[in-house]
């Protein structure tokens, strides 16, 4: 069993930053076994992927819309990952989720994920 829960959203205007953070409760099988995900949600929409981070930390992966702009990097020896976001923009509202898979390497299908936090909202005012 995996419990991740997120921290660190909030209200932030145009043009700022926030650092998401994602604590890891993991079993027998170790935070370190898992690759890991940020994903977002906004209303109406669908969830769509963010960023991504592999077991190790060395292979990153990031959406087209936020590249440039969020950093996803991850703890081992802290059991956390965190998405560093820059130059936020109103379309990144959203409530945002982490997300572990089993793979070594993130992916960008949520489908692909085993186990998920509760979310933590981020708005961006204009």
């Amino acid at each position: 069993q995996v419990q991740l829960v997120e921290s660190g959203g909030g209200l932030v205007q145009a043009g700022g930053s926030l650092r998401l953070s994602c604590s890891c409760a993991a079993s027998s099988r170790g935070f370190s076994g898992y690759a890991m995900g940020w994903f977002r949600q906004a209303p109406g929409k669908e969830r769509e992927f963010v960023a991504g981070v592999s077991r190790s930390g060395g292979v990153t992966a990031y959406a087209d819309s936020v590249k440039g702009r969020f950093t996803i990097s991850r703890d081992n020896a802290k059991n956390a990952v965190y998405l560093q976001m820059n130059s936020l923009k109103f379309e990144d509202t959203a409530v945002y989720f982490c997300a572990a898979n089993r793979g070594y390497a993130s992916s960008r299908y949520a489908s692909s994920y085993d186990y998920w936090g509760q979310g933590t909202q981020v708005t961006v005012s204009s």
